[in-house]
């Protein structure tokens, strides 16, 4: 079915990156198999085979090598991607600053899974809160449709300001759930993320360059605050191309998303696939009078803490949902969010800390209930609660 410029598929979230890739595509694909992200690199070797592709696949023994032929691509000049999950981002872990420090615009899509051990291959956001300090943008999809625009918009924004960026989506929720996706028609893809500007190359004899020098107690505190400044380029960047993106998908994204919150007394923040069912409960709520809101973050790194304590500094009980575990401190998300509020206002709100989701279980609508319903009621803990 097509409209306008426009596909109409019926795609899991693995198929719908991997058709971005398609579009897209790359000079270079490095990869090594792991679930639940399989499934894309998976269906690109299959256009690869069948004559829609001409990306170099390189398939290596280890996730670490993976990102490793990804930099040496990058560095080169290529347009060079990858994708992993889980101890597959645990093992190329190494690497990852690397990519960061060097400046390169590598992207890898992420269908995020939870950690070992025990052995799980279920979605959560553990794996990628346990690398979001390295220096990667990261970009959280709620569903099919975001993996698949987020990746489009990944690839122009890490070209652009030349860092890295990791396009998350939730592990099975997202990666092996069906959905209408709205497929670009490939020309305005390709017109869209256009041709790679490089300007130094490994490649390039006649201007010789060292990537990766040794960088001793003189310089390398220049090096991280120039790696910062490009970081906090992100932000504007990210607007700039989402607004450029909208005028030829129609689809609007931000930094965030708000969710009837400007008359809300009391609001839930959350980040990734579970937003959607949060949104459910909002309607049901407030189709019962209840005052309620929601705000569900889609650019974790760099973090909008001025933007989000903005936006959230009127409401007097909020609610910081995490799909991740931090053992003796509180979790990720939460931390930023009261990062956020802090330095907005002096009127500091109630904030409960919530963890969900760990290991793939699902959190269903009476769960999510049940945290406006602990807001209503004024049962707000100073200590992590947890849905199970």
């Amino acid at each position: 079915m097509q409209k306008n410029n426009t596909n109409i598929k019926a795609l899991t979230g693995g198929y719908a990156v991997a058709e971005a890739w398609r579009q897209i595509e790359p000079d270079v694909m490095a990869v090594y198999p792991i679930t639940p992200q399989t499934t894309i690199i998976e269906a690109y070797a299959k256009m690869k085979a069948d004559g829609l592709v001409s990306t170099e696949i390189v398939q290596v023994e280890s996730e670490h090598s993976a990102m490793s032929a990804t930099i040496g691509a990058c560095a080169t000049g290529a347009r060079a991607v990858t994708a992993s999950s889980s101890q597959g981002i645990l093992h190329m872990a190494e690497t990852l600053p690397v990519v960061s420090g060097l400046g390169l615009p590598v992207v890898m899509s992420v269908s995020s899974r939870a950690l070992s051990a025990p052995l799980n291959i279920h979605g959560e956001h553990g794996d990628v809160m346990a690398v979001r300090d390295m220096g990667w943008v990261q970009i959280f999809a709620e569903q099919a449709q975001d993996a698949y625009d987020d990746t489009i918009i990944a690839l122009k924004l890490a070209e652009e300001i030349n860092v890295p960026v990791m396009p998350v989506m939730d592990g099975f929720h997202t990666s092996h759930t069906t959905e209408r996706i709205e497929i670009l028609n490939d020309a305005v893809v390709k017109d869209f993320v256009g041709e790679r500007k490089v300007e130094q190359s490994l490649l390039d004899f006649k201007n010789p360059t060292t990537f990766g020098t040794l960088a001793l107690q003189n310089t390398f505190f220049e090096f991280k605050l120039d790696q910062e400044k490009r970081m906090q380029k992100a932000k504007t960047a990210y607007k700039k191309i989402c607004t450029e993106f909208a005028k030829i998908s129609g689809r609007k994204y931000a930094m965030f998303e708000e969710y009837h919150l400007k008359d809300a007394t009391s609001a839930i923040v959350i980040m990734g696939a579970t937003g959607g069912t949060a949104k459910e409960v909002v309607d049901k709520l407030r189709s019962e009078g209840k005052k309620i809101g929601l705000l569900s973050v889609k650019l974790f790194r760099p973090f909008p803490y001025h933007e989000i304590g903005k936006v959230l500094s009127h409401i007097p009980k909020i609610a910081v949902l995490d799909r991740a575990i931090s053992f003796g401190a509180f979790p990720p998300l939460y931390q930023d969010i009261v990062s956020s509020l802090y330095h907005a206002s002096s009127r500091k709100p109630d904030i409960a800390s919530y963890v969900y989701g760990l290991g793939g279980r699902d959190t269903m609508q009476k769960d999510i209930e049940k945290v406006f319903r602990d807001l209503e009621e004024g049962e707000i803990s100073n200590e992590v609660r947890y849905l199970q």
